[in-house]
């Protein structure tokens, strides 16, 4: 496949314009750590919800998809469509509380909460666990789609694609810090949507698919387009919808997805100009995260089936793809070597968008724990202003490098998806009963995250399973004593049993350290009665205004929400099968949920710092 002039020209247009953008924002981006990692804490909702969506719109996530919907159907997305309940979650009850606490990374939060060694300690290894380790891990599964993309599209070897994504990326990234990032992002999301949206139009409509009748009715995709697992299916039920919705969204951390926000999330929260602005942001971010976005990837996905039914018939195809590179994820870009000239640059160039977009994010966030959390905090206290820039500057550098040397190492996206997942297990309910119960501390976070990792090894392990607890089980059941559908339950349940055991068994926190968290955040509710008691007792004034309590409002507002969302991501695959009754429906049913929520969004407007 070859690029023709006019796509090479939409192509460089794309790359000149977004290094236009990080030279220009460069001078003021290197001010101050502030402005590098936050840019001045003044961002509005929209600019920071556009961005969150392109960040999370990276070169894997198609392919990640793609694997998905082929191996398990339209349905297999309850993998993460779950994650919904943790966004709505962050929307209207964690959004405005990291806001109010005005730290400058997430891992700050901890010396804010804790008191003690302990908080120090955990401060360190979370920021170099997540900031290095899983930043590294996440950046990689987007190169390794990178490398498929440009083995497919463009003929390039895996170094080939490594070096040209990663100069051009890390060249932005590092001179245009946060603001670059952001101001970009808008750019991106636009290039990425049309790139995406054109794609699934042109190859559903290929010769080979026919229209998006015959795409519905083909024998290769009639069992692949149910929106949720079939009750007959009692293991994929299970593992697809029953485990996400009742365990994985409140249990497991995962980039883009915490409990209660962290992350890159957190960091465009804690840049946003008002706590009002924090929760416009991350609800625009999760309706078209989950809404609308994942469609045009479907879509491309289902006509997949039909062009390229197997792995065999990919690798016939593209016999140059290297065989520890081959899966699933190939078939997404192996249906845009279909496209023609002119939409095919703007699909190439919406892959760089989507590529840059979520890369220079990770690399900024990562760089700002490195520095604010570790180099400041633990290497050269007095650093100044300018030296910290240029630390997160050569920090920006070495991500991008062990990143893309893991990548070369990887073979699919859905094999490094699981491995995070489960790394994470168990963790999630901490973060977010933290800001609400008093009793829990430092040593909480640290036993549950040794303990979800340890477990996850050991009953990951196969060799270690098959030794521990014999031979497989009948019925689908793996080797071992679990089924493979408990392993993920299990990991929660017992990081769940050991990080509360640690609670009670340690010591609480410093009561000035609880009053003064208290009083800077105001989470109120039950979980800090003992606090305002011994406060009161202490003649200690904690409470200031007289703010209600917003998590039961939150709570609600949650349920309208996820009803809201999950009825327009509904109505949007009827309305696209032809099941225009139940699209219908469902449209009526968003409508309803959005009046309810707007009403209710005026009343919790009212307790909203400006």
């Amino acid at each position: 496949m070859e690029l023709s002039t006019l796509d090479y020209s939409i192509i460089i247009f794309f790359f000149l314009t977004t290094l236009i953008i990080g030279v220009v924002v460069a001078r003021k981006s290197g001010k101050n750590t502030s402005e590098y990692f936050l840019s001045g804490r003044n961002m509005p909702w929209w600019l920071l919800g556009f961005s969150m969506v392109a960040t999370t719109f990276s070169t894997d996530t198609p392919n990640l998809v793609t694997d998905i919907v082929r191996q398990n159907g339209v349905s297999g997305n309850w993998i993460w469509w779950a994650f919904l309940l943790t966004g709505l979650l962050t929307v209207f009850i964690y959004a405005r509380l990291w806001r109010r606490s005005n730290v400058n990374t997430d891992m700050e939060f901890y010396e804010l909460r804790y008191s003690g060694k302990s908080a120090r300690f955990l401060r360190i290894f979370r920021s170099v666990y997540l900031g290095f380790i899983f930043n590294i891990l996440a950046m990689s599964g987007v190169t390794l789609a990178a490398i498929k993309i440009g083995q497919v599209m463009l003929g390039l070897s895996a170094i080939e694609t490594v070096g040209y994504a990663a100069i051009v990326t890390l060249v932005f990234s590092a001179i245009g810090g946060f603001k670059g990032v952001v101001y970009s992002d808008f750019l991106l999301f636009f290039v990425a949507m049309a790139g995406a949206i054109g794609a699934a139009y042109y190859c559903v409509n290929l010769p080979e698919v026919g229209g998006i009748n015959n795409l519905v009715s083909n024998p290769n995709v009639q069992d692949k387009l149910s929106l949720v697992p079939k009750l007959e299916d009692k293991k994929g039920l299970i593992t697809l919808l029953v485990i996400p919705l009742a365990v994985q969204w409140w249990s497991s951390w995962y980039p883009g997805a915490e409990p209660g926000g962290g992350g890159y999330i957190a960091q465009r929260m804690l840049a946003s100009k008002s706590e009002g602005h924090a929760i416009g942001a991350t609800f625009f971010f999760n309706i078209m995260h989950y809404a609308l976005r994942p469609w045009p990837w479907i879509i491309v996905a289902l006509a997949s089936l039909i062009v390229f039914p197997d792995l065999a018939s990919l690798s016939e195809a593209f016999p140059g793809i290297t065989e520890d590179k081959l899966g699933h994820d190939l078939a997404y870009p192996a249906m845009l070597t279909k496209l023609p000239t002119g939409l095919l640059g703007l699909v190439v160039a919406s892959l760089v968008a989507a590529y840059m977009s979520t890369i220079s994010t990770h690399l900024n966030w990562g760089a700002s724990y490195l520095v604010n959390d570790v180099y400041k905090e633990f290497v050269d206290k007095n650093a100044t202003e300018k030296k910290l820039v240029n630390v997160g500057r050569i920090a920006t550098i070495l991500l991008m490098i062990v990143s893309t040397l893991i990548a070369l190492a990887l073979t699919n996206a859905v094999q490094l998806f699981k491995y995070i997942l489960m790394f994470g297990a168990g963790t999630g309910l901490i973060f977010i009963l933290r800001w609400f119960w008093w009793r829990i501390n430092a040593w909480s976070e640290i036993s549950a995250m040794f303990s979800s990792g340890i477990i996850s090894i050991v009953i990951s392990t196969s060799f270690i399973n098959e030794k521990l607890f014999g031979k497989a089980i009948e019925n689908g059941f793996q080797e071992g004593i679990f089924p493979d559908w408990f392993e993920f339950p299990f990991v929660v349940l017992v990081t769940t049993i050991v990080w509360l055991l640690v609670t009670f068994l340690t010591k609480p926190d410093d009561d000035q350290k609880l009053f003064d968290f208290y009083k800077k955040i105001q989470p109120g509710g039950p979980g800090w009665k003992f606090i305002l008691n011994k406060a009161k007792k202490q003649d200690v004034e904690i409470i200031t205004g007289k703010e209600r309590w917003m998590v039961p409002s939150g709570i609600l507002a949650m349920i309208l929400g996820c009803i809201l969302v999950y009825g327009a991501l509904f109505a949007t695959g009827n309305w696209i099968y032809g099941n225009y009754t139940d699209a219908s429906m469902l449209t009526v049913v968003v409508v309803i949920a959005g009046f309810l929520l707007s009403r209710l969004w005026k009343r919790i407007g009212k307790t909203l710092v400006s």
